[in-house]
C-alpha cells in the first residue's frame, strides 16, 4: 500500500528556474526510502512541497489519501519533518519546546508518549535545559522529538546526521529502525551513501529536479552492481601483455595487481578461460579475491550518466 502518492510534480521559481520536473514517486507504507542526489538536485524542494512550505507550479501530492492542497490540515497532521537547518527557540527547555510542538497539531496532552519519545532519543535527562545549551548533537535530536510529538505516520528526515559524530549517528538509526517496527513511514535524504546503504528498503536517486531511478536497493545493486576479479601478481608487470587484449585488464599503479571487471549477472563471466590465458602467457598469481561495486560507486554512475 502506497502512503506517498507523487504525481507529476513541477517546482518552477519566479526566476525561471526549474526545481522540480514533472517528478513522480510512490513511497510505500512502513519502508525507509533514501532519496539521494548531489546538491541542488531539488531533494529539498521535494519534501518542502510535500509538507506544504513550498507551493508546487503543477502536479499533485497524496498522503494517506488526502490531497495536500484541498486537505492540507489532515495532511500535515500525517507528517513530521526534520529539516537541514536547526531551527529551535533557544531559550525554551527541551520539555516546553516538544511539548509546544505537539499542541501546534491540536494533539492532547500526552506526557507520557514525551517522556518515551525523548528517553529513547537520549534527551530524558536534558528536559529541563534550555536549547542553547545543548551541543549540536543533541539539538539535532530536540529537532526530531519535535517532528514526532504529534505521533505522524510519515517522518521526513533531511540530512539528519549532517555534523554529528558517527556514534551519534549510529544511534540515530538505531532509533530510525525503531520507528520503522512501530509502522511509521522514513524518507530521508542524506549525504553519506552508507547510510542509505546500511537503513534503506529502497533507494530513489534525483538529479538536475528529475527522479532517475527508484529501486529496491538489493535490486539496484544487483542491476548496476559489477565485480571486479584483482589478482595479486607474483611479478610485477610494466604492461598488460597483447595477448590478453581481449580481456579489458586494467593494471594498479604499481604494476602488482591485474584487475578484471564483469557483470555480476552474466552466467559465463569468463573467468576460467582468462584464468588458462594468464597461465598460457606465463603470468603467476598469489592470491584472487573479488570486490563488489558499493552503492557510492552505483550512485555516480547513475549521476553522471544523466
Amino acid at each position: 500500500m502506497n502512503i506517498l502518492c507523487v504525481q507529476n510534480l513541477c517546482k518552477t521559481y519566479a526566476s525561471g528556474f526549474g526545481a522540480l520536473k514533472n517528478v513522480s514517486l510512490d513511497i510505500h507504507q512502513g519502508e525507509i526510502f533514501a532519496l539521494l542526489g548531489p546538491n541542488g538536485a531539488g531533494k529539498t524542494t521535494l519534501i518542502n512541497t510535500v509538507c506544504g512550505i513550498v507551493k508546487p507550479s503543477s502536479g499533485q501530492v497524496s498522503v494517506g489519501g488526502h490531497d495536500i492542497i484541498k486537505d492540507y490540515r489532515r495532511t500535515r497532521e500525517m507528517i513530521g519533518l526534520v529539516p537541514q537547518e536547526l531551527s529551535t527557540d533557544a531559550f525554551e527547555t527541551v520539555w516546553d519546546t516538544v511539548n509546544f510542538s505537539r499542541g501546534v497539531f491540536g494533539r492532547a496532552p500526552n506526557r507520557e508518549y514525551l517522556e518515551k519519545i525523548l528517553k529513547e532519543l537520549s534527551l530524558w535527562d536534558k528536559r529541563s535545559s534550555k536549547i542553547m545549551t545543548l551541543s549540536g548533537g543533541m539539538k539535532r535530536r530536540v529537532m526530531i522529538a519535535k517532528a514526532l510529538s504529534h505521533e505522524p505516520q510519515v517522518l521526513f528526515l533531511d540530512e539528519p546526521t549532517a555534523g554529528v559524530d558517527v556514534e551519534l549517528r549510529r544511534n540515530m538509526w538505531e532509533q530510525v529502525r525503531r520507528l520503522k517496527n512501530a509502522g511509521v513511514t522514513i524518507i530521508l535524504t542524506t549525504h553519506y551513501i552508507d547510510e542509505a546503504e546500511e537503513m534503506a528498503d529502497r533507494i530513489g536517486v534525483i538529479n538536475k529536479g528529475e527522479i532517475i531511478v527508484t529501486e529496491k536497493k538489493t535490486d539496484l545493486m544487483k542491476k548496476l552492481g559489477r565485480k571486479q576479479l584483482i589478482l595479486d601478481l607474483k611479478d610485477v608487470l610494466k604492461t598488460v601483455p597483447q595477448q590478453l587484449g581481449r580481456w579489458a585488464l586494467t593494471l594498479n599503479s604499481d604494476g602488482t595487481q591485474l584487475i578484471y571487471t564483469y557483470d555480476s549477472l552474466k552466467e559465463d563471466n569468463g573467468i576460467a578461460r582468462l584464468l588458462a590465458d594468464l597461465s598460457n602467457a606465463g603470468i603467476s598469481y598469489r592470491d584472487i579475491h573479488t570486490n563488489q561495486s558499493s552503492l557510492e560507486e552505483i550512485f555516480i554512475q547513475l549521476v553522471h550518466a544523466k
